[in-house]
């Protein structure tokens, strides 16, 4: 199946559920919001070694309860607790910290809530004070800078992680030229996240190792350097870089839609050879999806 100038060699791409909390940033600028939502979000690329998987979306909030430019940052984990903990930890110190900034609610819908800002109200050592904001209750934090503003509670529900595909270009510039376009027609889809640097991935990993005790490796069947040493190569002849796009989103239909931009936009890139996904045989999470499905 051709799509673009590449031919798309079918498979699905296996997601698991985690837990998510989407912020609602808000700061005297644009810049700012981006700022904090950037650093909050840091060192969260794969839950296989980071502490959580996180991103700021591409899509910005029409409207924010002060009125004031803001971002959407979400945080996942797979374990309910250990989230809320992240939550403290990376409000307390990455935007609690940084200039003019608010936070609330991006999941005002959603049943289940963490206290998160209560507990951080506590920052204020006593001189902290209940408000309302646009019908939110919040908590006002003296700060030096003047008050920090948080509401109360944060929603959590089960998200999407995983969604994947795969980029096999001639050579690293096109490959790379792909993958940014890819990241910039994902960054118009509401609702979804890409955690790696930039949004792209060079180093896609295996479960497990050959030959080290390690809970993953690099995934030698997509490594074009080695193809000549590796029996059951993925790298078919005249591809020479490979980049993984990840997709996290707060539903199936969010990451699909995803999808479907990101392979557009890559498989026009000339260049391109082919794209495609891995999976881990079914095992890894319940929702599968066919790249093909995603293009309909």
């Amino acid at each position: 199946m051709r799509v673009g100038v590449a031919e798309l060699i079918d498979d699905f791409t296996e997601m698991f559920p985690m837990w998510v909390s989407r912020l609602l940033i808000t700061a005297d600028t644009y810049e700012w919001a981006l700022t904090a939502g950037r650093v909050a979000t840091g060192f969260a690329t794969s839950i296989i070694m980071s502490p959580a998987e996180a991103g700021v979306e591409g899509v910005k909030p029409e409207d924010t309860p002060d009125g004031r430019p803001g971002i959407y940052a979400q945080i996942y984990h797979t374990d309910r607790v250990m989230l809320r903990i992240q939550l403290l930890f990376r409000i307390g110190q990455c935007i609690l910290t940084c200039p003019t900034t608010a936070l609330f609610d991006g999941l005002r819908d959603t049943k289940r809530r963490f206290k998160v800002g209560k507990s951080l109200s506590t920052f204020g050592d006593g001189f902290q004070r209940e408000d309302e904001v646009a019908g939110r209750k919040v908590w006002r934090i003296p700060v030096m800078e003047g008050e920090f503003i948080v509401e109360e509670s944060l929603g959590v529900v089960r998200g999407v992680a995983g969604g994947m595909f795969l980029i096999f270009a001639g050579d690293r510039a096109s490959g790379l030229k792909a993958a940014e376009a890819a990241v910039e027609a994902i960054s118009r889809v509401e609702g979804v996240i890409l955690p790696f640097p930039g949004g792209i991935c060079r180093s896609g990993s295996k479960v497990g190792s050959l030959k080290y005790k390690l809970r993953a490796s690099t995934n030698h069947l997509f490594c074009p350097s080695i193809r000549s040493l590796v029996k059951d190569t993925k790298i078919p002849e005249g591809v020479n870089s490979v980049y993984e796009i990840v997709i996290n989103g707060l539903s199936l239909d969010s990451v699909r839609k995803a999808l479907r931009v990101g392979i557009d936009a890559a498989s026009h890139v000339d260049g391109v050879k082919y794209i495609t996904t891995a999976n881990y045989g079914g095992k890894l999470g319940p929702y599968k999806l066919y790249l093909s499905e995603t293009l309909r």
